[in-house]
């Protein structure tokens, strides 16, 4: 039996072998000519606030005065330190009103806001729960709308807090210096 399948493993060999063999010779295939590609780079982001320090001048809007912040590229979201926090629904809506006052200028504003979302920021020993608002803010010259939490930053030293969602391809942070903006 295993003569019987060497003789046709060896035929079935000998034919395949035979039908590629051609009696002509062949002919070299001249190689085409393939266009260049452009290759398109993505552009470097554009960090129209260039490089900014650790504290920066922020004006929340309609206010006159600006907030020193502390900018914070570990800060995923930006806060505000805000007074007299009201909650309530307005449409079937949550909304918010709170009262911003500068600590330098003693300038006061009142805002009402839809709230968008409620974020919890968690500590070391707790956690606590914040209202997330639109602010629109000048910040280096540029008007900006962008998420805010609202904080009681009482204990802190800065009354706003910049983080990435604001400085994320607008600028670039160098913590040795600060007041670079107007």
């Amino acid at each position: 039996m295993n003569k019987i399948y060497k003789i046709t493993l060896l035929a079935v060999l000998t034919i395949i072998c035979s039908a590629c063999e051609s009696t002509q010779p062949l002919k070299p295939i001249p190689p085409k000519i393939v266009p260049a590609v452009e290759v398109k780079r993505p552009e470097a982001p554009k960090h129209a606030l260039g490089i900014i320090g650790a504290v920066e001048p922020v004006y929340i809007l309609p206010m006159k005065s600006p907030l020193l912040a502390r900018i914070d590229t570990g800060a995923e979201n930006s806060s505000l330190d805000v007074q007299k926090v009201r909650y309530f629904e307005r449409d079937g809506e949550k909304w918010v009103s709170f009262e911003l006052v500068n600590d330098q200028s003693g300038e006061k504003h009142f805002f009402e806001k839809k709230i968008l979302r409620f974020v919890t920021i968690k500590r070391i020993n707790e956690s606590e729960k914040r209202a997330s608002v639109l602010m629109d803010i000048k910040f280096g010259g540029q008007i900006i709308k962008e998420k805010f939490s609202l904080a009681d930053r009482e204990k802190f030293e800065y009354q706003a807090l910049i983080g990435r969602n604001i400085l994320t391809g607008r600028a670039i942070v160098d913590t040795s210096l600060s007041n670079t903006l107007h």
